[in-house]
């Protein structure tokens, strides 16, 4: 069984805690879990409310939540799913962790969400050895960049992007292309400050 794991972002980031009143503590507290099988119906409904997303097959986020639950984060305040990562480590490359989906529901956004499943994510013990962060962004995705930025920024790490799957060609017309975006190398998860 998966342990919870209670975290804010001052805890993330080794800082002391903030003395709040409750109602803004309760804003800023998620729970962060890997998942499991039983969270796919939630993640599904989670991305479908969460447009720009491409919203994939109930099948496939079930597939993430049982098979690649080390490499994905569920967010939950008050037992409600609000926020998901998805991602996993391509074989040829283990020292990379591409990030497939980031999903805040409406009700968590402008809370720092992403940037907590992002840094959730690195610390994971199935990120050991991780020294670069990718994925892929549609140009038009400013506030995907604008995570992706923050990320770069606190870990220090130079940023690459080019053009990846190309609409018209690799993906259907209509659907903008995908830009790769390549974060580091950073320090791995056990030689950062």
């Amino acid at each position: 069984m998966s342990k919870y794991i209670d975290m804010d972002i001052a805890t993330l980031r080794g800082e002391p805690k903030r003395r709040t009143g409750h109602s803004a503590a309760s804003a800023e507290r998620f729970t962060f879990r890997p998942p499991n099988v039983s969270d796919g119906p939630a993640v599904h409904a989670l991305i479908r409310s969460c447009p720009p997303l491409d919203e994939n097959s109930a099948y496939c986020n079930l597939v993430q939540c049982a098979h690649f639950a080390g490499t994905c984060v569920a967010a939950f305040r008050d037992r409600e799913l609000v926020g998901w990562l998805s991602g996993y480590r391509p074989p040829e490359d283990p020292e990379t962790i591409f990030v497939w989906q980031v999903a805040v529901g409406p009700a968590a956004r402008g809370q720092g969400l992403g940037d907590r499943l992002l840094d959730a994510l690195l610390a994971r013990p199935a990120c050991s050895g991780v020294r670069r962060l990718k994925t892929t962004i549609t140009a038009d995705n400013k506030a995907s960049w604008a995570l992706f930025g923050r990320l770069a920024e606190r870990l220090a790490a130079p940023t690459s992007r080019e053009p990846w799957l190309l609409e018209g060609g690799h993906l259907p017309t209509g659907h903008a292309t995908e830009h790769l975006l390549t974060i580091g190398p950073f320090p791995a998860a056990s030689q950062r400050p």
